[in-house]
C-alpha cells in the first residue's frame, strides 16, 4: 500500500514539474519573440524611470503635441507640467500616483527630445569630421 502512495506522489510531482517547465519554456519563447520584434522595429528597450510609458501616452497626460523633429515648445511643456504637478499635490488633496505619472510623462518627453538632439549632434559631427582642439 505504501508503494502505491509513493508512486502516485512521484507521478503527480513529475507531472506538476513538467507542466511548470513547459509553461516556463513558452514564456521564454514569447519573451524572445517580443525582444526580436522590438529590436527589428528599432524600439529602445532599455529600462528607465519612465519604462512602460510611450511618447503618445506622455503627450496625452500633459496635453501637449508630440515633439516634431526633436523640438517641442519647452514653455508650454513646463507650464502644463507645473500646473498638473501642483494640482495633484498630495498635501492639497491630490493623488501621489497622478503626480508621479505627470513627472514620468515630462521625463519621457524630455528624454525623447534629448535623444533626437544627441543623434542630430552626432550626425553633424560625423558630417563635419572630428577636429580636436590642440593647444600649444
Amino acid at each position: 500500500m505504501a508503494h502505491r502512495i509513493i508512486t502516485q506522489i512521484a507521478l503527480v510531482g513529475t507531472r506538476v514539474i513538467g507542466r511548470a517547465f513547459v509553461e516556463a519554456w513558452r514564456q521564454a519563447q514569447a519573451t524572445q519573440k517580443y525582444a526580436k520584434a522590438t529590436a527589428a522595429a528599432g524600439t529602445n528597450t532599455t529600462l528607465k524611470a519612465h519604462a512602460g510609458l510611450t511618447l503618445d501616452e506622455a503627450c496625452r497626460i500633459l496635453n501637449v503635441k508630440p515633439p516634431q523633429n526633436g523640438v517641442i515648445d519647452e514653455t508650454m511643456l513646463m507650464g502644463r507640467f507645473k500646473k498638473l504637478f501642483d494640482v495633484n499635490e498630495p498635501r492639497k488633496g491630490g493623488s501621489f500616483y497622478l503626480q508621479s505619472k505627470v513627472l514620468r510623462a515630462r521625463e519621457r518627453i524630455e528624454s525623447e527630445v534629448r535623444e533626437v538632439g544627441e543623434k542630430a549632434r552626432r550626425a553633424e559631427e560625423l558630417e563635419k569630421g572630428w577636429k580636436p582642439k590642440v593647444y600649444k
